[in-house]
């Protein structure tokens, strides 16, 4: 199993936008750059990819969540 890392602090989103479905659910094939999420700092969206290739197992914080640098935001199988 391998996590995915919040590259820098912020709110983290699951999805594009509110009326559309996540980035990723579980079962879903990830490979190397997929976009599994935004985080925001001061109204800037980053995309946040994957740097290993795997299947989705799941966020591990809700969405919107503010999060830090480090924290683990996804797990891959």
């Amino acid at each position: 199993m391998s996590d995915i890392q919040s590259p820098l602090p912020g709110t983290f989103y699951h999805k594009p936008s509110p009326e559309e479905p996540p980035f990723k659910a579980p079962g879903d094939a990830v490979a190397v750059g997929d976009q599994i999420g935004l985080i925001e700092v001061m109204k800037t969206f980053i995309a946040v990819t994957a740097d290993i290739a795997g299947t989705f197992k799941g966020y591990s914080v809700e969405d919107a969540t503010p999060v830090t640098a480090g924290a683990v935001l996804a797990e891959l199988d």
